[in-house]
């Protein structure tokens, strides 16, 4: 997993370079992001396929691929924080999960500009690069620091958004939203975010970073405490001190009459 990512990466960083340079041209760079999201995506495809033949696949921009192995999917998103990507900012990653029998047993997130390779395997624990991981340590939701992922355009509950926001907002040291899911959950396993919510993500946008979080010591569920995060796209990630006390915030504001 880690080698395919490595080798995808390649390319991207090559790409995001171009993509730099075309920001002061009039046609703007959107359909050269699109061809280098397409060519990351075909480079893993190509690398897991030859790693693990059988395997099913499961790709933000391809779809599903069925395989001959029942057992196993590859879950991958080739460049998660594609707006960053589109804008030259230098936040995005490759992700690669990797499920057995319905359950994410492997993931790496690997953040190219940084040269930081998020990797976890279940009941092996979580790492960045050499370096074994842990969740914060913090206990109080007036010290933490939550990331989010925003609704945009007409996607999403923004009133039910901009309720929870509010909420969270009032109750912690702050609120950061990078733009790239899967790092954000890399971020909660390495104790750079106390915690991460969002709404309405698809599999592979959270696949790698949930195993990351719980292999790291933190705790991952849906917004109601539940484990529908693959199926719903809601997740709620943080440490086991921490995560009761923000799902109740996320509870309370959702319940809450708004005001129209």
């Amino acid at each position: 997993m880690s080698a395919a990512a490595l080798k995808a990466a390649r390319g991207l960083i090559r790409d995001f370079g171009e993509v730099e340079q075309l920001q002061v041209s009039i046609k703007g760079p959107g359909d050269f992001v699109s061809a280098a999201d397409l060519k990351a995506e075909r480079t893993l495809k190509a690398e897991l396929s030859r790693a693990r033949p059988g395997y099913a696949m499961l790709f933000e921009e391809g779809g599903a691929t069925e395989g001959s192995d029942k057992r196993h999917r590859w879950i991958v998103d080739p460049l998660d924080g594609t707006t960053n990507f589109l804008h030259g900012i230098p936040h995005f990653c490759i992700s690669i999960g990797l499920e057995r029998d319905g359950e994410i047993v492997a993931g790496v997130v690997y953040e190219p500009t940084r040269d930081e390779l998020y990797w976890a395997e279940k009941g092996a624990g979580a790492y960045l690069n050499d370096r074994r991981l842990r969740v914060s340590a913090r206990r109080q939701v007036g010290d933490a620091v939550i990331g989010t992922g925003m609704p945009f355009r007409d996607r999403g509950d923004q009133p039910a958004y901009s309720a929870i926001l509010a909420s969270i907002m009032a109750a912690t040291s702050g609120v950061r939203r990078f733009g790239a899911a899967a790092l954000d959950l890399a971020y909660v396993a390495a104790g750079r975010l106390d915690g991460f919510w969002e709404f309405g993500l698809s599999p592979w946008d959270i696949a790698a970073g949930m195993l990351l979080v719980r292999e790291a010591g933190g705790y991952v569920s849906d917004l109601s405490g539940g484990q529908t995060m693959m199926t719903s796209g809601d997740i709620l990630a943080a440490n086991d001190h921490l995560h009761l006390p923000l799902a109740a915030l996320i509870r309370e504001a959702t319940r809450a009459p708004r005001r129209g």
